[in-house]
């Protein structure tokens, strides 16, 4: 039944519960709402706009876990509903929908778990899923098929697509190029790789790995000594490794900019999280570009294009949205921003026209980690596969292979079921039990992935890539009983860590994971035996596949393309107009005043930064660069800066280049480095 709640700003908060409830159970319910009344009544009048019924939010599921913390037994859903005047009253319908009236069925989800599918048809179903998969790769799964003597499922070729977008396997950058009608010497991922193979300074780790390891200072680490009960604090010197990551996060910041920037962000974190065995971020760096905005009339650089039907939100919602996305998430987790850039961009050049209508949103940050614990070890049969995080809901599908596309090349039922949702609290508990575990004398992690894209079928199929692992689905949380295996499998829901952990040390690891309140699940182990499989509780596996056929022997990328030599005109100018040229210069998003941004965002969390984005008595002016101390009374720490040049590397890629890297070294040379030059890494993991 679900029960009504009026708060006091006339909102309306409503409470699924598996039984009645009692007076006492609805007394303290009020009270938990900050004295709300309970409406008598099964149904409410009116329009209201609340979250989609099959999307639960992460609100609800922090609000059911704090009912269970006070002993309310049997609640499983609580959603906040805002009454508006007519069907027309302005909501975001990526993650909201308008409901004439509330009623017992407004959880209630009218379908039926899909069956396992044998696809029969591999090139519909690839253009029904939205799989993005090129005809080399059907003809490669055409040849699985063969290989193992029946059809594939459902859940195998969309955990394929996953696995093996552009998304997460870079096929593009890792391709060969055949420019002019010559084949090139070098992919582009090899160019990025030999500057860290010729120029290695003190990196340990690149370009193999969720983060790039470099080598640290001598640093005091301050952690109890035993993390799973209460104990005393010391303090031990430990050698440290600096972590450095950034990503995009384009799509799904276009499509839905405040959920798309805020697990772009998250991702990125958990990346930082997911480093050899375990690893701790400090602090984070965000860039936003888009075209321009249009905020306010006469505002000639913004009459070179006209205004375009945007597909899902305009480049003035994006910014602001998605900014408040990314800073939420960061806030909530207590990983403060503190450097970042903005840029706006649109132009016209005889018939040809450019501009960010596909957003940039790029996410990065700094932390760091232990030598002992940067490289991951080599898991051995028995090993067992771990879960820290929350449950699998409907959010999430296809994200590899839509973002690896056009956005607009598919409908908006699969985009919009392609983004992920935040849930920075359950993140924050995840990585309380990864940075317990990696602060005791004995790390029992042999190897730790993030769920990023494909869910559980990426993550937990690289943590066995080496040796293959058995996965049982009856253990794995389960938030909607009306997932199929597929979206089970592949879905990207909640903030999910997943582990090797040595068997004789599981129950340790429970116990850190509930004194942390971070859901843990216990789901499979490694095989040996070099096949990767999800097994359901009647034994069928709609998942079986040999791990060399997931990611050994796929089809190799081939880019066909042609020089083309564009050419610019000259600005033209009248120094007679300078002050108005200089006007308007000043209005540029990349150039006005920031503070919508940095006065949203916490800048200074952690106790350990010693530089954020802004500077001085007013904090009006920007940093150059942000600076992290590594512990709490040593003088080490990690300086990080940005730089780019898009539009000089239309003109000249080579030039651009050269500025990006130029403009990031410019910002960072004020930041005393122990060894000049030498100290700084370029990242590109």
């Amino acid at each position: 039944m679900i029960l009504f709640f009026r708060t006091r700003s006339k909102s309306v908060i409503a409470t699924e519960a598996d039984h009645k409830l009692s007076k006492e159970e609805i007394s303290e319910l009020s009270w938990l709402y900050g004295d709300a009344e309970p409406v008598d009544n099964d149904q409410l009048e009116g329009y209201f706009v609340g979250p989609r019924r099959e999307m639960v939010t992460p609100w609800s599921t922090n609000a059911v876990e704090i009912t269970q913390n006070m002993a309310l037994k049997g609640i499983s859903r609580i959603e906040e509903y805002f009454p508006v005047d007519t069907p027309e009253a302005d909501h975001d319908p990526m993650l909201q929908r308008m409901y004439d009236g509330l009623d017992q069925q407004i959880f209630t989800i009218d379908h039926d778990p899909e069956p396992i599918k044998r696809v029969d048809d591999l090139e519909k179903f690839n253009e029904e899923e939205g799989l993005a998969l090129s005809p080399e790769e059907i003809a490669y799964l055409h040849k699985i098929e063969k290989e193992n003597g029946r059809p594939l499922t459902d859940s195998e070729i969309f955990g394929f697509a996953q696995i093996n977008s552009e998304h997460c396997r870079h096929k593009i950058f890792g391709g060969t190029f055949v420019i002019d009608g010559k084949e090139m010497e070098s992919s582009l991922f090899n160019m990025i790789k030999k500057t860290t193979r010729e120029n290695p300074g003190k990196i340990l780790s690149a370009y193999k790995d969720n983060v790039a390891f470099a080598q640290g200072p001598v640093i005091e680490q301050f952690a109890p000594k035993n993390q799973s009960t209460a104990d005393y604090f010391r303090v031990k010197p430990a050698e440290s490794v600096i972590s450095l990551k950034a990503e995009t996060h384009n799509f799904p910041t276009t499509v839905e900019p405040f959920n798309g920037a805020a697990t772009g962000t998250g991702g990125e974190i958990r990346d930082r999280m997911g480093g050899g065995k375990g690893s701790w971020p400090i602090a984070g760096t965000a860039v936003y570009m888009t075209s321009y905005p249009r905020t306010e009339e006469g505002r000639p650089w913004e009459e070179i294009l006209p205004v375009r039907k945007w597909l899902y939100q305009t480049p003035e919602q994006i910014l602001i949205k998605a900014s408040n996305g990314a800073s939420d998430f960061g806030n909530k987790f207590g990983q403060p921003l503190i450097c970042g850039s903005v840029l706006t961009f649109e132009h016209k050049e005889k018939d040809e026209v450019y501009g960010y209508d596909k957003v940039i949103m790029l996410a990065g940050g700094v932390g760091y980690g232990t030598q002992r614990d940067c490289l991951k070890g080599t898991p051995e049969a028995s090993n067992k596969v771990v879960v820290i995080g929350g449950d699998n809901y409907r959010i999430g599908l296809g994200g590899g292979s839509v973002s690896s596309v056009d956005t607009g090349r598919y409908s908006s039922g699969i985009e919009l079921n392609a983004v992920q949702r935040a849930n920075a609290e359950m993140q924050k508990r995840a990585y309380n039990v990864v940075r317990a575990l990696c602060e005791e004398e004995t790390n029992p992690v042999v190897s730790i992935h993030d769920h990023g894209s494909a869910g559980h079928v990426n993550c937990l199929s690289e943590l066995v890539e080496e040796c293959g692992g058995l996965i049982d689905m009856s253990k794995l949380p389960i938030g909607d009983t009306t997932l199929s295996a597929k979206e089970i499998i592949a879905n990207e829901s909640q903030e999910r860590m997943g582990l090797l952990i040595q068997e004789e040390a599981i129950e340790h690891v429970r116990k850190v994971a509930e004194r942390e309140r971070a859901p843990m699940y216990v789901v499979g182990e490694t095989t040996g035996d070099h096949r990767f499989a999800f097994q359901q509780a009647d034994g069928v596996r709609p998942f079986d596949l040999a791990v060399e056929q997931m990611f050994g022997s796929s089809p190799k990328t081939y880019m066909v393309d042609k020089t083309v030599e564009r050419h610019y005109e000259m600005p033209q100018y009248e120094v007679s107009q300078l002050h108005e040229y200089l006007t308007n210069v000043l209005q540029l998003e990349a150039v006005a005043c920031k503070d919508w941004l940095t006065n949203k965002v916490d800048r200074s969390v952690t106790g350990k930064i010693a530089r954020h984005q802004c500077q001085g008595e007013l904090q009006l002016p920007l940093s150059d660069c942000g600076v992290v101390a590594l512990d709490y009374r040593g003088e080490k720490g990690i300086a990080t800066s940005l730089g780019h040049a898009p539009q000089a590397a239309l003109a000249d890629p080579a030039a651009g280049s050269v500025l990006s890297v130029s403009e990031a070294l410019t910002n960072l040379v004020w930041a005393p480095l122990a060894e000049g030059l030498d100290s700084v890494s370029l990242s590109a993991n």
